[in-house]
């Protein structure tokens, strides 16, 4: 199955703000033990590089690890260098998605209008970010997709437990959670990592029953 197809089965991606060497891992455990297996670590965290490496080296083989907020290909290319399996962006750059795809890697850029979107199909991109789609709402991305329904979007921004499914009832493929999910610098004590994977249940668990129709 590839990352994307997962992301998509899955359909949480959990944003990873402010996290550490020293944290990054016990996150992404927590998180994996919630049901949740695809993280982006926000690329303007300070020695970003070595904290993928250090995702990478202790669950690679168990979680997807992304990088997020790249906004250039010097950028990207570091991160893949670091073992980034997918690059996701707040805005649309035509070069990163060149170079992304001459690797092989996912990129799914952000977006918000028709023609981004399409733009950034005609320049390779498989998934599209709709970015902040917390300003404009579920409707908004219901509208958008009506004439591009092959478009796979995820949406972020403002995405919580309680909005999340009327986003996945809109068309939405997945969703992106940052803060509502993983706050990296309220992380201190074995109790607060046992509330991060209770709170990542929480979300894995509303897929599951909206996928049922509950």
């Amino acid at each position: 199955m590839s990352i994307e197809q997962q992301i998509q089965q899955e359909k949480v991606v959990s944003v990873i703000r402010k996290a550490n060497e020293e944290n990054i891992v016990p996150i992404l455990e927590a998180l994996h033990e919630g049901g949740i297996n695809s993280v982006e670590i926000t690329a303007e965290t300070p020695r970003v590089l070595h904290i993928i490496e250090t995702a990478v080296k202790h669950v690679g083989d168990r979680m997807n690890i992304g990088a997020g907020t790249v906004l250039d290909t010097e950028t990207a290319r570091a991160v893949i260098m670091a073992g980034a399996s997918f690059i996701v962006s707040p805005t649309l750059n035509t070069e990163t998605l060149k170079l992304t795809n001459r690797y092989g890697i996912l990129n799914i850029p952000g977006v918000l209008t028709p023609t981004e979107i399409v733009t950034a199909y005609e320049h390779g991109a498989e998934m599209v970010k709709i970015f902040p789609a917390g300003t404009f709402g579920p409707n908004y991305v219901k509208n958008i997709l009506g004439p591009l329904p092959h478009v796979k979007a995820m949406v972020t921004g403002g995405i919580t437990l309680d909005n999340m499914t009327e986003y996945l009832a809109k068309g939405s493929a997945a969703v992106g959670i940052g803060s509502n999910l993983v706050n990296a610098g309220k992380l201190n004590t074995k109790e607060d990592y046992e509330k991060l994977t209770a709170v990542a249940k929480q979300y894995t668990d509303k897929v599951k029953a909206f996928e049922r129709g509950l």
